[in-house]
């Protein structure tokens, strides 16, 4: 077998490109009500499911680090969620069970519901108070409306597709991308200094 790994810088390439694509028809009114929203936040709560829910900590961890009080929803150390609480959600299909349960809650206890989706008009994005449409640029959600859990089951979510990505992977990486450019707005807008930064690092590993 080959030591080297053909067709992957070319797939990197194509990733890239399309998220390139993809930031450019962002809706602009979406993005800055969605900056305000945690710009403003006293306590900010994160959630999706699979490989969302890691972006979603990976957003809360970044969030952490510039001194917000971020938690994420089903850790054991999560304290309530409380009226005026902000709740993030990650979902691409904007269907899954689970966190359409989450989002119920928190809209009950009059909880601010922020939501980064490819489906907008879904069950997630119809309770949320703002949305971030990063859209569906690969089909993956307009084509198969099963939820996470049901991909998961019944063995479709799986490693390669014809859209050169695994299914679902150009939105997570497109949420990972936009939540690190918004990390980074904030950084800008608070005007946090590194040294300030490094001193919220886990330093107990």
């Amino acid at each position: 077998m080959s030591d080297e790994a053909p067709h992957i810088p070319g797939f990197m390439q194509q990733m890239g490109e399309s998220i390139t694509k993809t930031s450019r028809t962002l809706d602009p009114a979406q993005m800055a009500a969605f900056f305000t929203a945690i710009l403003t936040a006293k306590r900010i709560y994160v959630t999706g499911a699979g490989r969302s829910g890691l972006v979603a900590k990976a957003f809360a961890l970044r969030l952490m680090h510039l001194g917000y009080d971020s938690y994420v929803v089903g850790e054991t150390i999560t304290p309530a969620f409380q009226k005026g609480d902000t709740l993030v959600i990650f979902s691409g299909s904007g269907e899954t069970p689970s966190i359409v349960s989450i989002g119920g809650t928190a809209r009950e206890l009059s909880g601010t519901i922020c939501v980064i989706t490819a489906m907008p008009d879904s069950r997630i994005g119809m309770m949320a108070d703002l949305i971030v449409n990063l859209g569906d640029p690969t089909g993956t959600y307009l084509h198969d409306k099963n939820s996470y859990e049901v991909l998961q089951l019944t063995g479709k979510y799986r490693s390669i597709t014809s859209a050169f990505a695994p299914l679902g992977t150009m939105f997570e990486t497109m949420a990972l991308v936009f939540s690190d450019a918004v990390i980074s707005a904030l950084m800008e807008a608070k005007k946090d200094e590194i040294a300030q930064i490094q001193d919220r690092l886990s330093n107990v590993e």
